[in-house]
């Protein structure tokens, strides 16, 4: 969600939490909130949502990517790279996306990350 001049971003999260209180497996909404309390610097609650989403959806290629996010963010580089893994498993494609992304920033330069980042371009 763009940050907009006056955009409260706790509501949100206020109102994606009362949402997910009355539906609890409600995918989208666990997904929604991972995104938001990763952005508002709560790293912890969107790792949470991550574990959650790949609980719900164990097939969903983004969920293991966010997660491998989230776990790198957090500094937990072997989960992470774990979780980047299963991610392409799973069929998550975007190299460029992966070499770039900045949550991803304490793998960059792991022979793991290295090596999972060739393997994508070789099969591009």
């Amino acid at each position: 969600m763009p940050k907009n001049k006056g955009h409260d971003p706790e509501f949100d999260i206020r109102f994606f939490e009362s949402v997910l209180h009355r539906v609890p497996n409600y995918a989208d909404v666990v997904e929604i909130l991972g995104g938001l309390y990763t952005r508002q610097g709560r790293i912890a609650d969107g790792l949470r949502m991550d574990r959650r989403l790949v609980k719900l959806q164990p097939d969903n290629a983004t969920a293991h990517y966010n997660l491998a996010c989230s776990l790198a963010l957090s500094k937990r580089k072997r989960d992470a790279l774990q979780a980047l893994r299963q991610a392409v498993t799973h069929g998550y494609r975007d190299a460029e996306w992966i070499e770039q992304d900045p949550d991803l920033e304490a793998l960059k330069g792991h022979p793991l990350f290295d090596a999972l980042l060739a393997e994508l371009k070789l099969n591009a």
